[in-house]
């Protein structure tokens, strides 16, 4: 692959969506051949995934359905958006990716984190981000900036018990330690300029060290 695969993760209200969109803009400003996109959805088939995975009446769904749906939608994005992107030598910028489904259903859910990474390298044919900004917040902090933020999109996700969110965390801190070389931790509790520098510090590495 010509370009590079970078992915946004953290837990609900960690700020990512807003951050990615800045560091999109800035870039592409910049003339670096930019593509943003998200998870679940990013393109048509997946969108509809997303609606029905996100549906907050939606609170019978069990936790392997859930986990299957993700990684169909994750499937058919990487098909038809993500790998031609790559291929045309863009850096792609991803707000969510495989690290999600092993936080949220592998961990948090209880499905089992080796479990769930396999039926995502299935899915993904193996491929996994070059890097990811890991936005680390604690639960508490971020659900209250969900309450806050009137335009945000409210999931069925969100509406889970702070069990669960902790939950969500712990998988993270798994993660961190189990892909240490391409997770890279930014502290997402200050101000949105201050998280947005650090991300953008950090991905100026990271695009630096592809030869970018």
């Amino acid at each position: 692959m010509k370009g590079i695969f970078i992915t946004g993760e953290g837990p609900e209200g960690a700020g990512k969506t807003s951050i990615l969109n800045r560091l999109a803009k800035e870039f592409s400003d910049k003339g670096y051949p930019i593509l943003l996109t998200r998870e679940p959805g990013g393109i048509s088939i997946a969108e509809k995934v997303r609606e029905v995975i996100l549906d907050p009446k939606n609170t019978e769904m069990d936790a392997r359905t859930e986990a299957l749906l993700y990684a169909a939608a994750r499937r058919q994005h990487l098909v038809e958006k993500v790998r031609p992107a790559l291929e045309s030598g863009a850096i792609v910028l991803c707000d969510r990716f495989i690290d999600s489904s092993l936080a949220y259903q592998g961990y948090a859910r209880g499905l089992g984190i080796d479990e769930v990474y396999e039926m995502n390298l299935f899915a993904t044919q193996e491929m996994m981000p070059d890097a990811t900004l890991y936005f680390d917040i604690e639960p508490e902090q971020g659900l209250k900036r969900i309450e806050m933020h009137k335009g945000r999109e409210v999931n069925r996700l969100d509406l889970e018990a702070i069990d669960f969110h902790h939950k969500v965390c712990e998988g993270y801190e798994i993660l961190l330690d189990k892909f240490a070389d391409r997770m890279h931790k930014i502290d997402a509790s200050g101000t949105f300029e201050q998280v947005y520098e650090q991300a953008k510090q950090t991905f100026k590495e990271i695009i630096r060290a592809h030869g970018k």
